[in-house]
């Protein structure tokens, strides 16, 4: 019984699970079809009258496209309200100072160390501390070897033999004897054993049992190995002396920098420790490793190092000035930085600015190479280039959008001249809301209506202050007796170009441009 409800149960849940099957396959097919019923289709474009309306550029592609520049003219007042001045573009000997770190350390080819060709137990040592400074000749410590010990009797037997055999008629003896005396002293001179104690030994006739071992170099001891009563053979390195009157200097330069580089360029080297004060050097090699972690390259240095204030392991800034040649110079402010390229405004006089792209190099403190776009000789805006940007923007974006001058037409209407004036409420307008009113008179002095005005204000890109252009059209209203009036809300503060243009059906009667400067801050 029990197994017979077990087998409809399963049967049920399967049937279950077929249908629920079913049903999903079915959802996901009706919503496939709706989808490609509903998909959006290639837009159509309706093509009617041209206006003077821009187009809508794609998302993305106002922020991607840098933006328009033409020849700017500015007028004398202009040019002094934004302090526009000059300078020439010149060709000069310049040299690049690269700035990396370094660190000092032991010029290796003055290090010297100190051991005996024999072997022995130090008696005293008188040189018994690490960086203790000795001079060259000056004791470091004794030592007793019997090796030597052995060697001094022998010389001094071979001297008592030779007095003893003087009178020998055939002089065979002291001929064997001599030899026997200059053998045993070459094994002193081998042995390394001061002409100092041959000679005491010559003189006394004594054997010298702790022979005094002297300073080969002046130096500072780095490693001392020499301890009282030790027994030290030959491969033993007793001391180690270095003479720190110049040090090395490796300076870390990044690989993109080293090949620019050579042995012998000048180098200056400033530490904290010692403000204002700086070493002269050069560079001695360009070692043939790169490090894989810093990605920097070890460069060589020789300094000089008088009071040895230069501590080996010490941290130092390095400066290499490196040669660049002849290269046309400008001043840092005379290049403007756009982001994806860098301009230049050339002054033509009279306020005539043409804006010309140059392609720029290394920069040198207060200056930049210019490597293409300019020429020496020509007259560059040295100030206020960011001003004078915004000025070429603003008359670039101004004649992108202003309808075509009036033409002529048999009308009376628009056969006379129209004055345009205009004015802001609060004056001057403000960050916010404003209230603009235009007043039109025709050429005889009464109102003008019967027409459609519109006034854009237009702000250009400010790229460095990572801000877009900024276009507000705003439609008048016509309140009568030559009055238009409407209401703009205005974004940011600043210099607005504005752009107000009279218009009857599709024909455009008059135009005027004009700047406001808005307050209430950017």
């Amino acid at each position: 019984m029990k197994t017979r409800s077990y087998q409809i149960a399963f049967a049920t849940v399967a049937v279950l699970c077929i249908l629920l099957a079913a049903a999903l396959v079915y959802v996901l097919a009706d919503r496939n079809h709706w989808a490609s019923k509903t998909a959006p289709q290639d837009p159509v474009v309706a093509r009617g009258p041209e206006t003077d309306t821009q187009p809508t550029p794609p998302p993305g592609a106002a922020s991607n496209a840098e933006p328009a520049l033409g020849p700017v003219q500015l007028s004398p007042q202009r040019l002094q309200e934004i302090g526009v001045t000059s300078t020439t573009a010149q060709v000069k000997d310049v040299n690049d100072d690269l700035s990396v770190p370094g660190n000092v350390d032991i010029d290796e080819e003055k290090i010297s160390y100190v051991q005996t060709r024999f072997p022995g137990w130090i008696q005293d040592v008188s040189a018994n501390a690490t960086y203790q400074y000795v001079a060259a000749g000056q004791r470091l410590f004794t030592i007793y070897s019997p090796d030597v010990v052995s060697s001094e009797q022998e010389y001094l037997l071979a001297r008592q033999n030779e007095k003893a055999f003087a009178q020998d008629a055939h002089g065979m003896a002291v001929h064997e004897n001599g030899w026997l005396q200059k053998a045993a002293e070459e094994r002193l001179l081998q042995f390394g054993v001061p002409a100092r104690v041959i000679t005491d030994l010559q003189q006394s006739g004594k054997v010298e049992r702790n022979i005094a071992i002297d300073s080969p170099v002046s130096g500072y001891i780095t490693e001392r190995n020499a301890l009282p009563n030790a027994y030290v053979q030959p491969e033993t390195k007793l001391y180690t002396i270095a003479d720190l009157s110049t040090v090395w200097v490796y300076a870390n330069v990044f690989q993109n920098d080293v090949g620019r580089l050579k042995p012998g360029d000048s180098a200056q080297v400033t530490v904290d420790a010692y403000p204002g004060r700086k070493f002269n050097g050069r560079i001695d090699q360009i070692l043939p490793q790169m490090d894989m972690v810093t990605r920097t390259v070890r460069v060589r240095l020789v300094l000089r190092n008088p009071g040895v204030v230069l501590k080996p392991g010490m941290y130092v800034n390095v400066a290499i000035a490196v040669p660049l040649g002849r290269q046309l110079l400008l001043p840092g402010s005379a290049v403007l930085q756009t982001g994806t390229r860098a301009i230049v405004f050339i002054d033509h006089g009279g306020g005539n600015l043409e804006p010309r792209v140059v392609e720029t190099g290394t920069q040198l403190d207060d200056s930049v190479v210019v490597l293409k776009g300019l020429k020496a000789g020509e007259r560059v805006v040295n100030s206020a280039n960011f001003l004078v940007d915004s000025e070429a923007q603003l008359q670039a974006a101004v004649g992108a959008f202003a309808s075509p001058a009036p033409q002529p037409s048999s009308g009376a209407a628009t056969a006379q001249q129209i004055l345009i004036e205009m004015r802001t409420e609060p004056s001057p307008p403000q960050k916010g809301a404003n209230t603009v009113r235009v007043k039109l008179t025709g050429s005889d002095g009464k109102p003008f209506a019967g027409v459609n005005v519109t006034a854009t204000f237009f702000m250009p890109a400010m790229p460095a202050m990572g801000m877009a252009a900024i276009r507000t059209p705003v439609a008048l209203a016509d309140k009568g007796n030559g009055l238009f009036e409407g209401s703009v809300q205005l974004e940011s503060g600043g210099t607005w170009q504005v752009s107000v243009i009279v218009q009857r059906a599709s024909q455009t009667l008059a135009t005027k441009q004009l700047s406001l400067s808005a307050t209430g801050g950017m």
